[in-house]
């Protein structure tokens, strides 16, 4: 739609997690390192929680880019299993024939078996479960036990978390404490303050194809950081709407009148209050 009047090449604002859009903002960052670092030395359970729209499977599928030279990975991106159903998923992502197990105990052996030659082939395993807070509790408690296969000497098999705070509030049950006493590495990730809420959107016009002056006017940005509480969700939705509201009138750059505009089209945004009753 507006991708010609910008001088873009693509639409900046997509929803869908794109690692090349991705920037390595402060919280961002330091979860990506801790994640890296974590792993390299082969700690257990690794957990990472954020608000709805704050880039956890972005993160997710960055990890997996970073881990695809130097580890095997399971991918789980919708963990609202039956304990079964989670051993055949984990199963298949590691290259298990489970159509030749007859039941679930066959199924666990064959995995064991799976990843104790992994092992031998100096491969780590890292299993990456998605929307963690979509467990049910039993399949949890299936989680953990699927992390005792290990050898005296190695972990055959390593878990990352990623969940909403709600995943949380779930392993601070006592029938969980057996697993949250497992989770050495955690970290929460937070928006995006007014700067970095600027440099996103410059990083994501800059990756989309633009090369031209400011295309947010300042009172724009500001306007776009405080609406939004900085979840890039919501900055992407509402700088979107900006985009096609500037394009619609013919003009050139976003200006705070595009932004509000945007905002009050938007549930989930809302108008700092002098703003509201200005208005």
């Amino acid at each position: 739609m507006y991708e010609a009047h910008f001088g873009l090449q693509e639409a900046p604002f997509a929803l869908t997690p794109n690692t090349r859009y991705f920037l390595r903002a402060r919280s961002h960052s330091d979860a990506l390192e801790l994640l890296l670092v974590a792993l390299r030395e082969r700690e257990g359970f690794i957990k990472i929680t954020g608000e709805v729209g704050t880039g956890k499977t972005l993160l997710c599928r960055l990890l997996l880019n970073e881990l695809e030279q130097s580890a095997h990975t399971a991918y789980i991106p919708n963990p609202h299993l039956t304990p079964d159903t989670l051993y055949e998923a984990v199963a298949e992502e590691l290259g298990v024939d489970v159509a030749r197990c007859a039941n679930t105990h066959q199924i666990l052996k064959a995995l064991n078996e799976r990843l104790i030659a992994l092992a031998m082939e100096q491969r780590q395993v890292v299993l990456v479960i998605d929307e963690a807070q979509a467990m049910p509790e039993e399949t949890i408690e299936a989680l953990r036990l699927l992390t005792n296969l290990e050898t005296e000497s190695t972990r055959l098999l390593q878990v990352v978390l990623f969940g909403q705070p709600e995943l949380d509030v779930q392993l601070k049950r006592e029938s969980l404490r057996q697993l949250q006493q497992r989770i050495t590495f955690q970290f929460r990730l937070s928006p995006l303050d007014r700067i970095s809420v600027a440099q996103y959107l410059r990083h994501r016009l800059a990756q989309a194809g633009y090369n031209g002056g400011d295309l947010f006017a300042p009172s724009a940005l500001r306007l776009i950081s405080r609406s939004s509480g900085g979840i890039p969700r919501l900055v992407n939705i509402i700088a979107h709407k900006a985009l096609l509201s500037a394009w619609g009138r013919g003009d050139h750059q976003v200006s705070r009148w595009h932004v509000t505009h945007a905002i009050r089209d938007t549930d989930s945004a809302h108008l700092p209050n002098l703003l509201v009753r200005w208005l």
